[in-house]
């Protein structure tokens, strides 16, 4: 079965949040749009540059009502120590979700059980919980937080408008389509 259109999986874990200790649940992230951020592992090399460069989008997100949720299969209590001795990982104002037992991990498919460690999964869930985009990758590639914007601009505005759709590489003031019998062929 996909995970498109499946609802995010019950959870109850242990985050690093604005320098301290949060509880976050399946329940408690619903209600906005949610970016679920999957990587391998704190103190390691494409992971760092891939939550800064998401950072450096993270107030734009913001203002489009999305919060955003680092996970690892790491303890909040590492997240907390990658924080303080990473400059990239310092500039994190984003809940880092701490996944020991692999229970976000699992439930979204991403869980490399010979290595207990996750492959790198991008998450788009609507305020109803419901995953609107699913991306994963191999962990030696690395992803791009501005194109997660994108989508998460075409996942909003195809939620606000019904009927349209948007085409590849949409952004935000593009032309959409209207799925139609007079547009069959004619694109």
């Amino acid at each position: 079965m996909s995970i498109i259109n499946r609802s995010i999986p019950d959870f109850s874990v242990q985050a690093f949040h604005n320098g301290e200790f949060k509880t976050v649940t399946s329940d408690s992230v619903k209600g906005k749009w949610s970016i679920f951020l999957f990587y391998p592992a704190d103190f390691t090399f494409v992971c760092p540059t891939e939550l800064e460069d998401m950072a450096k989008h993270y107030d734009e997100l913001q203002a489009l009502g999305v919060e955003v949720y680092a996970v690892s299969c790491d303890t909040h209590f590492t997240h907390k120590a990658w924080h303080d001795h990473s400059p990239a990982i310092s500039g994190i104002k984003y809940p880092m979700l701490g996944d020991p037992t692999g229970v976000l991990a699992r439930g979204f498919d991403v869980m490399i059980e010979e290595e207990g460690l996750a492959y790198r999964g991008t998450f788009l869930a609507d305020p109803e919980g419901k995953i609107k985009v699913a991306e994963i990758h191999d962990n030696g590639i690395g992803r791009s937080a501005k194109d997660m914007v994108r989508k998460v601009k075409a996942a909003q505005y195809v939620a606000q408008h019904d009927g349209e759709v948007c085409p590849a590489a949409w952004e935000a003031g593009q032309e959409t389509l209207k799925p139609s019998l007079d547009l069959v062929g004619k694109i």
